[in-house]
């Protein structure tokens, strides 16, 4: 999340007719417009490897991945949200015809870079608990192989962690895995690859 925009408040309806035309993307909370950043190299090289990933588990299978240019809707946090990848199971659901607004994700997915790790971790966090339909979110780390899970259990938030480049961390709502060493392929540079390996 970056800089608010000038308008003291703005309603849901105007936040959407703005964002529909706007050339950039922009996240919104109670009534506030936030500029997004540009991802680095290796915040988009994770983001594609976990979405190639996905998508060949998730063929022929009832549930769709999506980019960073699904907005996802928090409505009982009030807010609108473009994770890195959403994935929705079931008959997706969206806000109106458009066809744009998420509103069941069962899995989100950040990518943590170091303007927005205490946002990922903290508010945005929070605005996506109250997202009924959500049942694991997970946070990837960029500098080292290292992906936490927060997975629902009864209104119970249970964290999971998976480091190093021979873990996986299994995602139980999607029935799928993912390999830390596919996560971080072409991330890592080839001197701290073989220090760790």
């Amino acid at each position: 999340m970056s800089a608010v925009l000038t308008q003291t408040h703005y309603t849901a309806e105007e936040y959407l007719t703005l964002e529909r035309s706007a050339p950039c993307k922009n996240e919104f909370h109670d009534g506030q417009i936030y500029a997004m950043t540009g991802a680095s190299r290796k915040h988009n090289l994770i983001t594609f490897n976990i979405a190639r990933e996905l998508g060949t588990q998730l063929k022929k299978r009832p549930c769709e991945a999506y980019g960073s240019d699904m907005r996802v809707k928090a409505a009982e946090a009030r807010s609108y949200h473009y994770p890195d990848i959403v994935v929705a199971c079931g008959t997706p659901q969206f806000e109106d015809t458009h066809v744009d607004t998420l509103l069941n994700p069962t899995l989100l997915l950040e990518v943590l870079s170091p303007s927005t790790e205490a946002y990922d971790r903290g508010g945005k966090f929070a605005h996506y608990r109250k997202i009924p339909t959500l049942c694991e979110y997970l946070l990837v780390t960029q500098d080292q192989p290292s992906i936490e899970r927060y997975r629902r259990q009864d209104d119970v938030w249970i964290l999971t962690e998976a480091v190093g480049l021979d873990a996986a961390m299994p995602l139980e709502s999607i029935d799928c895995v993912l390999s830390l060493r596919e996560v971080y392929d072409k991330v890592l540079d080839a001197d701290w690859e073989a220090e760790v390996s």
